[in-house]
């Protein structure tokens, strides 16, 4: 068996990013030959992630950043909470963020096949899986595009919006405030008219249902569930919300107040829990 050093160790240490002992192991049966050490973490990183396919990942990093007018947000997921607060895990969410940032992939599969040092995102992230011993998913993408997109990751990193204006120069703290809202309120869309139709008749059929389930009369039951849809398009579209700062006004209204041209172009938000 060959002579193993320690430099040996935390080269392929740093190569890999798997723990020291199974880098020693790696090299014991490779017999000190490197490249045959590598393999075999990746190996072991492809078969611990088998092995754990059918596990949970729900928790995680959730991660957004802008750069000019282009916003990314991913998601990295894990099993534990433990391990989604360690910093090597949250450095490694950080720099598939990164990568996303400076190549702009077009989807999420796009992301995955993005090289990242010899390897793919997706094959680095089952080789972490490996060292880590969980299973790690990137489980979401997204970007926009505006003239001005603002960036908010909430405290502990399980929930990230961006949001996109139609001009620059908008207000730090207005532009602060709505990706606050979106993350605060969750709404479905920026506008009524931006509504799936699916979505409206959907939510009118459960109107229609609960209205006869309360043996409401059945000539006013569509008017019931009508007003049903009006009230989830007014607390599910962000233009008409009840702005969290200040709930006598809608976040239209305070946006019209801060600058009468100002539009909020999309948005963009994602939660591990």
């Amino acid at each position: 068996m060959a002579d193993i050093k320690a430099a040996d160790v935390q080269k392929l240490r740093k190569a890999t990013g798997a723990g020291m002992m199974d880098c020693k192991k790696a090299l014991q049966e490779a017999d000190g030959d490197f490249d045959r050490a590598v393999v075999i973490i990746r190996k072991k990183g492809q078969a611990i992630a088998n092995k754990r396919a059918d596990r949970e990942a729900g928790e995680g990093n959730v991660l957004a950043k802008i750069e000019g007018g282009f916003g990314a947000m991913i998601s990295l997921n894990c099993e534990t909470d433990f391990v989604a607060k360690n910093d090597d895990f949250v450095k490694f969410s950080t720099s598939i963020l990164e990568l996303a940032l400076a190549e702009k992939p077009a989807d999420l599969e796009a992301l995955k096949v993005l090289p990242m040092g010899e390897q793919t995102v997706a094959e680095v992230i089952t080789e972490k899986s490996g060292s880590i011993g969980e299973k790690l998913e990137l489980a979401y993408y997204d970007f926009i595009k505006a003239d001005k997109v603002q960036a908010y990751n909430h405290f502990g990193n399980n929930l990230a919006t961006l949001v996109g204006f139609n001009k620059e120069g908008v207000d730090e703290q207005v532009a602060k405030d709505v990706a606050m809202q979106i993350a605060a309120m969750s709404p479905v869309a920026v506008a009524e008219s931006d509504v799936a139709p699916e979505v409206i008749a959907k939510e009118k059929e459960i109107g229609r249902e609960k209205a006869l389930q309360e043996g409401k009369p059945e000539n006013i039951v569509d008017r019931i569930a009508e007003g049903m849809v009006k009230k989830f398009l007014k607390e599910n579209t962000l233009l008409n919300q009840d702005f969290t700062k200040d709930s006598k006004k809608t976040v239209a209204q305070y946006i019209k107040e801060a600058d009468k041209d100002l539009q909020v172009t999309g948005f963009k938000r994602f939660a591990v829990k």
